[in-house]
């Protein structure tokens, strides 16, 4: 009976050893989670209480938070606190702690075994599809150009302005206009036009004119104050001015120009701001990832484009979730159902992007159980020699 409960102890620190050994060997493993040989006694039924050794009852996972650490790249990811990124393996999902994302060739964002980053889509009235999962693709097309419809200016026209003494009003004569300042504007094609606006005072009033390229554009659009420096007409500060025809084969450019902001004071002529709408065509800058998930691309027009939000699972008992490989792991019985959330809501972490977990093995721990684990297989293997020992004398007995 010895020999059984010997030979049990030494399957026990044989795969003591096994576990610890692995945990070493995963110690540079980003995302990896140390694992924990628990073992029990078994019971013999007899009634001096004797055992009949140790059994293995379980390889716990301990789902601890390793540290984070900087890469600097973009499409590294690291959660801090609860929470697995999902991913699609093409049969299913699986959930892991592994951040460490990349591009194929079409433009997917994928783990290096080929599994596929889920995220909430993106609604083109804004927000995110929460009710939905889909692969992450990263979109490699040039943003399309946006033309200009509307100017937004702020400025300041002094109260102490006389009229001209020149006119009529001829742009390329400085004497006929008070003032004048110039933007950049675009077509339906994205090609930049230069809009110059040219203000006239008239005696107690003021009109606007405006030439796109050089050329004069509809007729002077009359706007007034009131005695506290503020617009009284048009009422809403808006003037519109006719299509202007590019010739490039782009739709007419028609500005409307918007003075709600603009005021009459006894100081200088100021351009606080000025803020056409409307951008040129983009090509992809960058991947931003912000701390809630959300996946941004830039483009070099200035245009932010959502492209999905990431979306992380939880588990009641993440214990209880089944490894199936590469530091993946698979929704179980007793893991109980995937708990799909956001980052920073709920009991989710939050998603640093340029940055990796490392693994949650720490070296001493293991290095220290590897010694418990040595000394508790020699101590077995010498119980066995001593109970040969002892078998060896009784059948020397004559």
């Amino acid at each position: 009976m010895s020999f059984q409960v010997a030979l049990s102890g030494l399957n026990a620190a044989s795969t003591d050893l096994q576990v610890t050994s692995n945990n070493i060997a995963n110690a540079n493993t980003a995302g990896f989670k140390s694992s924990r040989a628990e073992f029990a006694d078994v019971f013999s039924g007899e009634a001096t209480g004797i055992g009949a050794g140790v059994r293995l009852t379980d390889v716990r996972q301990e789902f601890t938070q390793g540290n984070v650490e900087i890469t600097e790249r973009q499409l590294d990811l690291a959660i801090s606190g609860n929470g697995f990124f999902i991913v699609n393996d093409g049969g299913g999902l699986l959930y892991s702690r592994v951040g460490a994302f990349g591009l194929d060739q079409t433009g997917f964002v994928e783990n290096a075994e080929g599994e596929r980053l889920q995220v909430y889509p993106a609604q083109a009235a804004g927000g995110f599809n929460t009710g939905t999962l889909t692969d992450l693709q990263i979109t490699t097309e040039t943003s399309p150009p946006n033309p200009s419809t509307a100017v937004d200016m702020n400025i300041n026209l002094p109260a102490d302005a006389v009229a001209p003494a020149v006119a009529p009003f001829d742009f390329n004569d400085p004497q006929t206009y008070n003032h004048s300042t110039s933007t950049v504007v675009y077509d339906s094609l994205g090609v930049a036009h230069t809009a110059t606006y040219y203000f006239v005072e008239t005696g107690g009033a003021w009109e606007v004119n405006q030439t796109i390229d050089g050329t004069l554009v509809g007729t002077p659009q009359p706007f007034t104050f009131d005695s506290a420096g503020q617009i009284a007409t048009p009422a809403n500060g808006q003037l519109s001015f006719p299509g202007f025809d590019p010739g490039n084969g782009a739709a007419p450019v028609a500005l409307n120009l918007d003075l709600s902001a603009t005021t009459q004071f006894g100081s200088n002529f100021v351009v606080n701001t000025i803020n056409p709408d409307g951008r040129a065509a983009g090509r992809l800058r960058a991947i931003e990832i912000d701390q809630t998930g959300i996946i941004f691309a830039r483009f070099s027009n200035g245009e932010s484009l959502p492209l999905g939000k990431i979306a992380l699972a939880n588990f009641s008992n993440p214990e209880g979730l089944a490894k199936v490989s590469d530091t993946s792991f698979q929704e179980t019985f007793t893991s109980g159902v995937a708990q799909r959330g956001e980052a920073t809501e709920s009991n989710f972490g939050l998603i640093q992007s340029g940055a990796l977990e490392a693994s949650n093995v720490d070296l001493t721990e293991q290095l220290v159980n590897m010694i418990t684990s040595q000394r508790l297989f020699q101590a077995n293997a010498q119980v066995i020699s001593t109970m040969d020992t002892v078998t060896q004398t009784i059948i020397n007995i004559r």
